[in-house]
């Protein structure tokens, strides 16, 4: 057995015996198909070592290789809960970040229960799920490993004889045989159809049971903190959750997402709504099967009963006949048989447009209070609670809508689409008159203060315009048919200005989605500024100030505010993560959007709207992934007010919420935390200490030291032969254009696969890379302020999440295996010269961490730390191969050849397996 995992599995026990366990039986797998040879390459249980290179490069042995990184990641997600699991065991406020520790917190802070009460309810998370390219595994090789962690959860049980227990190793191994069998990675790209069902089956099949296990959680964390349990059974009490989604409604920079993707898109989200409606109705029907007939219930149940019966013809006759002496169960499958559903439809549902439906899910939810008040009545409180609350809670979180599909597109289309629209109606010379800010400004301002179309006939704009307006027309047709609550934002990506979200107003215009409210236009869909640079995040406050000050956005949010029978106004506005530090390194980024939110916040305020932040997060920490409760601890006083959306994107959207506990966990720690900190952003005050000025200092130095690199001249051509991203743009895992508009630069380059291959590669600058040189100039310039830092690093949040992040990337990086990407790039002293940068940044910021951070990280994060070296040697060989491989494609003198084509396969192949072992891409 391999010395580093004796050592690990010594150190950190049962989630390592687990994977000791499934490596044997992966072993007996690949003998039983006879790949003897690969055998003994399994790492961790066998001496490591290095196959010849013919093995070496096989699709077998990274294949091999990436099964046994996925049974790792596997194992650890299981030792996660279960050591979870033993600390709640102990004490339920052990673990941290979860409710109940959380009220005890609030507890200790003097915050009494009717004060957490309050807050509750008025709570609202709302995951954003995404399918950007970072999710390398196929969605059928995905519920394979869902049924292999299932197994070996079952595997655990100690009620299971030998005999069942043979058989459930029988049943894992069988799962292996068909995951070495099914292809790992996409051949060809994803269609958006099958990434929108790999969203809905996350939907459709664990979130509901999910919310169900998670209300559960919240009440007995209330109970076990001393509260009164009775005032928890309302689920009206309950903090607010729903789902966004951007599959299909997502179009920057993707000319995949035509009208016609949209609508499929919004029907196929509405179908799978029902999906989930038709699954509780039937069983709340099984349910409520107590004998009891009409003649025994209150007049307004009977009414109601009668009233549906009625309405629904004979078919309604038929249902309550057959049930009359259950007539609660009767009142179920009525109220089943008026949803716009074909029932008859066993496998495929299918909407059935028929007269006497419910035309939204508020009129089911009416008919099930009766039901519910009915029962309480009758005497059966618990049951009425219980079975009809979790029908509506379900049904106040997914509606007949599942998920809110948010329309985003960058400001450069509208602009251009704009220009086209203008040029249609008044002719290439009107565009003269519009193209400075200020006559753009005023030619808005004029048109948006009436409602009638700019054009009637569309038909001759150009591809922009028409697109753009067609795709309104689909979002239109809906909102008229179904009501907005299907649709969530309209999001103007890259923006810049006041005129690029005024623009989306026009266009809204254009199909019918304005009306006159209260005198003065108003549009129907929210439109949410996008700030991603570092120079839109800074000039951010004044663009919402101008943008708040006008009167039609004013009026749009008093009339959506009525619409949603909301208390006060409120303005999303949606900061990026991935291009501020694509665009400034992570000092910079991580700082403006902070302060961004302070600033934006105060705008707000100064307006009388609340600003509800949309976090555009990834799977990286360049990309403001880590732990999400010490994230929402780090946001600005006040910037928190219960309202609370984030992207979950990829291949995290896998690691999070692939198993009922793991998912309910996830989701747990948003709404805990969130409803935590919008209680003490309230209750307590905000003047701690001022980290303004330092934070200013280091952020705009942080930028200087970083820019310095990334705008080097050879540095574009360092990046393009040191890193896999060519290997990454040919790859196969997204539906989406690894760049903006095709142009090779790095500044059209997506966030995503910049990120990607500076992971694959262990450079991973984005996250670390001029830290070391801005803390050695304060230390050197200002040691009054670095002590400061020093002092910020034990208790202010902020500053402690950056600083651990920082930790775990330089975990991650590894100049060994830099130095082999490094050996790609033909010109040698463009080699020397931006290796020798990036190698002194990297020694000086390990070096000044480890000042800031004096115990050492394998003390700090046992856990972490361990996984990593466990990680780090059986990873050597991929690189190893992925280099070579690289170093082969590249030579390659035709790149079609079938040659070239295989090399690129197993190049890929090669890019997954490493994804699969760092636990990330972008």
């Amino acid at each position: 057995m391999n010395a580093v995992f004796t050592q690990v599995r010594n150190e950190l026990g049962k989630p390592y015996d687990d994977l000791d366990f499934l490596l044997n039986c992966f072993a007996e797998v690949l003998n039983e198909s006879g790949k003897h040879k690969l055998v003994e390459f399994i790492p961790w249980i066998h001496p490591h070592q290095q196959p010849k290179d013919e093995l070496l490069l096989s699709t077998d042995y990274i294949h091999m290789q990436s099964m046994c990184f996925q049974l790792l990641n596997l194992v650890e997600v299981n030792g996660a809960v279960q050591s979870r699991r033993l600390k709640e065991e102990a004490d339920m406020a052990g673990v941290n970040g979860l409710w109940a520790i959380n009220f005890k917190l609030l507890k200790e802070k003097g915050i009494h229960e009717k004060e957490i009460l309050e807050t509750l309810p008025k709570v609202k998370i709302e995951p954003v799920l995404t399918a950007h390219p970072t999710e390398a595994k196929r969605s059928v090789v995905l519920q394979e490993y869902r049924r292999l962690y299932l197994l070996l959860l079952k595997r655990e049980n100690n009620m299971y004889t030998r005999i069942e227990q043979d058989e459930i190793r029988n049943e894992i191994k069988q799962v292996l045989r068909r995951l070495w069998n099914i292809g790992e990675i996409y051949v060809e790209k994803p269609r958006l159809e099958s990434e929108l069902d790999n969203i809905l089956y996350y939907l459709t099949e664990i979130f509901p049971e999910v919310i169900t296990f998670m209300d559960k959680r919240l009440k007995q964390a209330w109970k076990e903190s001393g509260f009164d349990p009775d005032l928890l059974e309302d689920k009206e009490l309950l903090p607010g959750l729903s789902f966004g989604n951007w599959v299909g409604g997502d179009r920057d920079g993707h000319p995949l997402v035509k009208p016609a993707i949209t609508r499929m898109t919004l029907h196929k989200l509405r179908v799978n709504a029902f999906l989930i409606v038709k699954r509780e109705l039937l069983s709340l029907a099984q349910k409520l099967s107590i004998y009891v007939d009409i003649h025994h219930v209150g007049d307004k149940f009977r009414k109601r009963l009668e009233h549906l019966t009625t309405e629904l013809g004979q078919s309604g006759e038929s249902i309550f006949q057959d049930n009359k002496n259950e007539v609660f169960k009767a009142f179920v499958l009525l109220s089943l048989n008026k949803t716009p559903i074909d029932l008859n439809q066993e496998d495929n549902l299918a909407l059935k447009d028929r007269e006497n439906t419910y035309q939204n899910s508020d009129q089911l939810m009416d008919d099930l209070k009766i039901l519910q008040k009915e029962l309480e009545d009758f005497g059966i409180p618990k049951i009425a609670s219980e079975d009809i609350g979790r029908c509506r809670r379900l049904l106040n979180v997914f509606g007949f809508h599942l998920a809110r599909l948010d329309i985003r597109q960058n400001s450069h289309y509208f602009e251009k689409a704009l220009m086209q629209l203008v040029s249609g109606s008044l002719g290439d010379y009107s565009v003269k008159k519009i193209n400075t800010t200020a006559a753009k400004r005023t030619f808005l301002d004029q048109e948006l203060s009436q409602n009638r179309p700019f054009l009637v006939d569309h038909s001759l704009s150009g591809d922009e315009a028409r697109n753009l307006v067609e795709s309104f027309k689909v979002v239109s047709s809906h909102i008229n048919k179904y009501g907005s609550c299907s649709i969530g934002k309209l999001i103007i990506s890259m923006t810049r200005n006041t005129e690029d979200l005024l623009t989306a107003y026009l266009f809204l215009r254009e199909v019918g989605m304005t009306l006159n409210y209260s005198g003065k236009l108003a549009a129907k869909l929210p439109v949410v500024p996008l700030f991603e640079t570092i120079q839109d995040l800074k000039n951010s406050p004044a663009v919402l100030n101008d943008y708040l000050g006008h009167p039609v956005v004013m009026n749009s949010l008093e009339y959506i505010a009525t619409q949603d029978q909301a208390e006060t106004l409120y303005q999303d506005v949606m900061i990026g993560y991935s291009d501020s530090n694509k665009d400034g390194g992570i000092l910079a980024s991580s700082w403006f959007l902070y302060e961004a939110q302070q600033q934006l916040t105060k705008v707000g305020k100064k307006y009388g709207v609340e600003i509800r932040f949309f976090h555009g997060t990834g799977g990286s920490i360049s990309r403001g992934a880590g732990p999400v409760h010490w994230f929402v601890k780090t946001l600005p006083h006040a910037s928190i007010n219960g309202k609370f959306r984030i992207t979950e994107q990829g291949e995290t959207i896998e690691r999070k919420y692939a198993n009922l506990v793991n998912a309910a966990y996830n989701l747990e720690l948003i709404q805990a935390s969130v409803t935590t900190q919008t209680i003490l952003h309230k209750h307590l005050s905000g003047n701690g200490t001022d980290t303004s000025e330092l934070f200013n200092r280091l952020s705009e130095r942080g930028r200087v030291y970083y820019r310095e690199l990334i705008d080097d001249p050879d540095f574009i051509h360092f990046f393009t032969q040191a890193t896999p991203i060519d290997i990454i743009e040919s790859s196969k895992i997204g539906s989406r254009p690894a760049r903006r508009t095709g142009r090779r630069s790095i500044q059209d380059l997506r966030a995503i696969p910049w990120v990607f291959s500076w992971a694959q590669s262990r450079f991973n600058i984005t996250s670390w890379y001029g830290v070391g040189s801005t803390l050695k100039e304060l230390e050197t310039e200002n040691k009054e302020d670095y002590a400061k830092l020093e002092k910020l690093v034990l208790y202010d949040p902020y500053v402690r999440y950056l600083i651990t992040n920082l930790d775990s990337s330089l975990a991650a990086t590894d100049e060994q295996i830099m130095q082999k990407y490094a050996s790609l790039v033909s010109d040698q002293l463009v080699q020397e010269k931006i290796m020798g940068k990036i190698t002194r940044e990297l020694e000086l910021t390990r070096t000044m961490l480890s000042d800031i951070l004096p115990r050492p990280i394998s003390k700090r994060r046992k856990n972490h730390y361990y996984s990593t070296r466990l990680r780090a040697q059986a990873l050597t060989n991929l690189h190893e191969a992925q280099v070579k491989l690289i170093r082969k494609w590249r030579d390659e003198d035709n790149q079609q050849s079938p040659r070239d084509k295989e090399l690129l396969f197993v190049s890929l192949q090669c890019v997954n397996a490493i994804a699969n072992a760092l636990g990330s891409t972008g």
